[in-house]
Parts: C-alpha cells; sequence; structure tokens
C-alpha cells in the first residue's frame, strides 16, 4: 500500500511538471491513495455483509423447508383396518354362546350346572344337567375355532400391512412420518398381541369347561352308582318267566 501510494504521488509530480503553470489545469483533479483505500475497504466489508445476509436467508430458507419436511403426515395409514380387525375379534368374544366371559354367569353356571350332584336330585335333572354341560363344552370348542380361524384370516392383512409400513418407515422425508410410521408398527403389534390374546382365552375357555364337564360328569357318576348301590334303590332280583307253558 506504502508503495502504491508514493507511485502515485510520483505520479501527481511528474504530471505537474509537464503541464507547467498552465491556467487550464488549475481544476486537476489530485488523487487521494488513503481515501481510495478507504473507500475500497468500506465497499468490500458491505459486500461482505450482504453475502453474510444472503447467506443467513438462505439457512432460514432451509430451515423452513426441513420443518416442512418433518411436519409432513405419513401418506399410508393402516389404523382403521387395524381397527375392523380388533373389533371383529372382540366381537366374536362377546358372542360366545352360552356361557360368555362374564364373571357373575360363570358363578351361576359353576354353582348350579357344575355344581356337585346333589342326593335329593332326581334323575331327570341329573340327566338334564349332564346335557347341559356337554352342550356348554361344545359350544366352547366351537367359539374357540371362530377366533382362531379369525386370528389365521388376519395374517395375511397383518403382512401386508407390515410391508406397506416398513416401506413407509423407509422412505419417510421427516421426522413426523418415520414418529408415524413407527407408531402405526406399534399398533400392528398390539394387534397381533389381542388376537393372541384373544386366541389364549377362548382356547383356554374351551378347556376349562370341558375339564369342568369331565369332573362333573364323574361326581354324577358316582351319585348314580351309590343309588344304584342302595338297597332301596338298587338291583333287585325277581324272577322272570322265559317261556310260557
Amino acid at each position: 500500500m506504502n508503495r502504491f501510494r508514493r507511485f502515485a504521488a510520483a505520479g501527481v509530480v511528474a504530471l505537474a511538471v509537464l503541464v507547467g503553470p498552465n491556467p487550464a489545469f488549475t481544476q486537476l483533479v489530485v488523487f487521494d491513495p488513503n481515501n481510495y483505500a478507504q473507500n475500497v475497504l468500506t465497499a468490500a466489508r458491505a459486500l461482505q455483509q450482504i453475502n453474510n445476509q444472503i447467506a443467513s436467508l438462505q439457512n432460514q430458507a432451509q430451515m423452513l423447508v426441513n420443518q416442512t419436511r418433518n411436519l409432513a403426515s405419513l401418506p399410508y395409514s393402516s389404523l382403521q383396518q387395524l381397527e375392523l380387525s380388533i373389533q371383529r375379534t372382540q366381537q366374536l368374544l362377546a358372542q360366545a354362546q352360552r356361557i360368555s366371559f362374564d364373571i357373575q354367569q360363570i358363578d351361576r353356571a359353576f354353582s348350579a350346572t357344575y355344581a356337585p350332584a346333589s342326593p335329593d336330585a332326581t334323575d331327570q335333572a341329573l340327566i338334564a344337567n349332564a346335557q347341559v354341560r356337554w352342550q356348554n363344552s361344545v359350544a366352547s370348542f366351537q367359539d374357540a375355532m371362530r377366533v382362531q380361524a379369525t386370528v389365521v384370516g388376519n395374517l395375511d392383512t397383518n403382512r401386508a400391512q407390515m410391508a406397506a409400513l416398513v416401506g413407509a418407515s423407509q422412505g419417510a422425508t421427516g421426522a413426523l412420518q418415520a414418529s408415524q410410521a413407527g407408531n402405526q408398527l406399534l399398533a400392528l403389534q398390539a394387534q397381533q398381541l389381542a388376537d393372541l390374546t384373544a386366541t389364549v382365552a377362548a382356547q383356554g375357555r374351551a378347556q376349562n369347561l370341558e375339564s369342568a364337564q369331565r369332573t362333573a360328569a364323574q361326581d354324577q357318576g358316582r351319585e348314580q352308582l351309590r343309588r344304584f348301590l342302595t338297597q332301596s334303590r338298587g338291583y333287585q332280583p325277581t324272577s322272570v318267566q322265559m317261556f310260557h307253558q
């Protein structure tokens, strides 16, 4: 910069010597290197500030783009299908025949139909209770198979939904889409657990009623045997005429 200033000053002096005291050049503009350098620095600083503002605006614009992506909803939703599957399973459990999943109804059945055979009960009453118990067992096994068939029918739907949700999760463009895909995958797992719970409950109900039916049948058999062996009701030998004379 000092060298530039010396050259500029020397040029001005040489020009003054060449032109002499000619009045036409009395209005000659003098070049100020210090002022020029200062103006250049000021312009450079202003340009740098403009560049910084442009970069800041670009960053803000990118942030808005990212926020838009993060707030974009997942275009695929399986929640409605999952809710329908759970509702179908719940309806099957609610439609349980004869003895439903109700504590009070279960208590009434086991205090009457599955109660130990009373010595005061008539033979017709014992036979009627045995028939009811057998019908309860058959109905419970039918209910269990219906639930199992529904759960098996959901497997294909669940597999298709799983594939779609995994693809949507991998192709998510923002945090919200990724979160929604993850939540729907968790909902699918919850629906599968609900199907498994319903299957176990229906199968357990059938097995328990069958066990109760066998236990009650054994108790009834003992009571009927006791009656048979009782002298008043047991076998009485009598004479039988085989041929007419």
